[in-house]
């Protein structure tokens, strides 16, 4: 039995009221679904996965499906929702449960932490919620709702204050009702113990809270200690022959946009110049320059300045490997595109 009085049973009696119930990914709960949401939902909000989950699983329905599928599928059924690392090792991972799980994910801790892309929490949330298994999540909402509610102090990325947190989280977990419990912390740092302007009063824990009766829910949790972004640039050659195709190229699967179809990309006029001269039949200097565009990353900025060609000529614009392709502008829509390239195309 719950004590009503717990955090467990004041989170799950408010979650019964307020809580999210219809989403998705929890109809069915199986593992597959609540795995592929999960890593959705890292970094991006509710309503703007919703749609992404429900064309991925309507392409790729199960874990064989995603493992059979080629990674530029997967890659362009991901297309807008960023961290495209996230998709990466998806796919990475449903091949090692073909492989090594009979198709499945695994129903233990240690050999989904061993799978690309799952951590101790996104774990914990899989076994939690397709299994109702006994284990805590410490997500960013979750590390909000600690810091705050126990007056946690110190950037909740640091080592020493994250084992502090998963110790708390652990000793809270109820005997039952997992699932519902899983999504109760989740919702309850999404809709009322948000970043900014939590709503305090609706909040069943803020008899409890430390941040609230000490009027300190701005300062918790202690955030990342701040430094400027640095800023990067680049020349991306925007080529199209007179049939109207648009000439991309592959990015490298590490770094960002991994594995994304993108113009090619130079970090200078001479840099550029030398791969135009070997792989176009046209005058570099004839290019239109376009309006700069930026791009804010985690860890930098981006200044992307867009050189434009029309009706080149296409003969040297091959490749052995296939990294370099001209795209009819009617299949650009099937690949996956950095989000700045697809509006200067869509532009």
């Amino acid at each position: 039995m719950i004590e009503p009085d717990s955090f467990a049973g004041r989170l799950l009696a408010w979650f019964e009221l307020e809580g999210r119930h219809d989403l998705p990914w929890q109809h069915p709960r199986a593992p597959y679904r609540v795995w592929l949401s999960e890593v959705m939902l890292q970094q991006t909000q509710v309503r703007v996965v919703i749609p992404y989950f429900e064309r991925f699983v309507a392409v790729l329905p199960d874990v064989r499906a995603l493992a059979a599928a080629p990674l530029d599928d997967v890659i362009a059924l991901w297309a807008g929702l960023g961290y495209y690392a996230r998709a990466r090792n998806l796919h990475a991972a449903a091949k090692a449960c073909v492989e090594l799980h009979d198709g499945e994910l695994p129903r233990d801790l240690d050999a989904l932490m061993a799978l690309p892309g799952i951590g101790r929490s996104t774990a914990g949330a899989i076994l939690s919620q397709a299994w109702g298994d006994r284990f805590p999540i410490l997500d960013g909402n979750v590390k909000r709702v600690l810091a705050r509610i126990h007056g946690i102090e110190g950037y909740p990325g640091l080592p020493a204050i994250e084992k502090r947190m998963w110790a708390i989280a652990e000793a809270q977990l109820p005997d039952a009702r997992m699932a519902d419990y899983t999504q109760a912390q989740m919702d309850l740092g999404a809709t009322l113990c948000t970043r900014a302007d939590p709503a305090c009063i609706l909040c069943p824990m803020q008899s409890t809270c430390v941040a609230l009766r000490e009027g300190r829910t701005a300062e918790l949790p202690t955030p990342k200690p701040g430094k400027p972004l640095p800023e990067r640039s680049a020349l991306m050659l925007w080529i199209e022959d007179a049939q109207g195709r648009v000439l991309l190229q592959r990015r490298p699967a590490a770094g960002i946009w991994g594995s994304l179809w993108s113009f090619p990309e130079h970090a200078d006029r001479d840099a550029a110049r030398a791969w135009f001269a070997e792989h176009i039949a046209a005058e570099f200097e004839s290019a239109e320059t376009l309006a700069p565009v930026a791009h804010g990353f985690t860890h930098y900025r981006l200044q992307i300045q867009p050189l434009r060609w029309r009706g080149t000529d296409p003969p040297r614009a091959t490749s052995d490997n296939g990294d370099l392709r001209w795209i009819p502008r009617a299949s650009l829509g099937t690949l996956g595109l950095p989000a700045p390239v697809r509006k200067l195309l869509e532009g």
